[in-house]
């Protein structure tokens, strides 16, 4: 049976959660991704300790990475950076979760990447976007549950301040990345346009938060810690 994204071809290099939860989603749905590693390391997630066969196949890993092809590339050599090149002069999308300016560095920013492929959609899953003075550092779902003030109202007076048991940032961006990745692609099909799309993580956090700032926006409540309250 044709599938949604039949003939999508990702050039994924998401780690951890965010943005290979993203690519997964669309690779569920018919797109082709080619998962980009770096050499020795690959994906931090083969590292974790839960459901680690000792192999690299953890239950994370294969859980945010099926039905995706797997690549090896070390982008510190120049072969390498060639052969990307070559992949993306054949593919629709490209997605990264590096710290913003990292891609840009090594010479595999949009503006490079475009005169390959003029109608690229070039995707960045970013903690804090890509400008500001917290663009450049790495984030990770408790660090923005934190920055965003979730952590505010999640627990109980007896504990304090914490995080969520799970990542809802993580998983919820992962969901913003692959809508915003089928909106771009739907854009390009009726104006044969590419785009350059920045996903931040804090822009998520906040959004989940939507009825919490606007209490406090709204009427100056700070919501506090709710415990067991619904």
């Amino acid at each position: 049976m044709p599938q949604a994204f039949d003939g999508i071809r990702i050039i994924d290099f998401a780690q951890v959660l965010a943005g290979p939860f993203a690519a997964m989603q669309l690779a569920s749905l018919g797109a082709e991704v080619i998962k980009i590693e770096q050499p020795e390391v690959g994906d931090i997630t083969r590292q974790l300790v839960n459901g680690n066969d000792g192999h690299g196949m953890t239950s994370s890993f294969m859980g945010m990475n099926v039905n995706k092809r797997s690549l090896t590339l070390n982008l510190r050599s120049p072969e390498a950076v060639e052969i990307l090149k070559k992949l993306v002069s054949d593919a629709d999308v490209l997605l990264e979760n590096f710290k913003a300016g990292t891609m840009e560095r090594r010479g595999l920013g949009y503006e490079v990447l475009k005169e390959l492929k003029p109608d690229l959609i070039y995707c960045s899953v970013t903690g804090y976007g890509q400008t500001g003075p917290k663009a450049g550092e790495a984030a990770y779902d408790g660090a923005i549950q934190a920055s965003s003030g979730m952590m505010s109202h999640t627990g109980h007076e007896s504990t304090g301040p914490t995080r969520t048991g799970f990542q809802p940032v993580d998983m919820g961006t992962g969901l913003n990345t692959a809508f915003a990745i089928a909106a771009a692609l739907h854009r390009r099909e009726r104006t044969g346009l590419g785009q350059r799309i920045d996903v931040a993580m804090i822009d998520t956090a906040v959004v989940l938060q939507a009825s919490q700032y606007g209490a406090y926006l709204n009427e100056g409540t700070l919501v506090g810690l709710l415990g067991n309250m619904s």
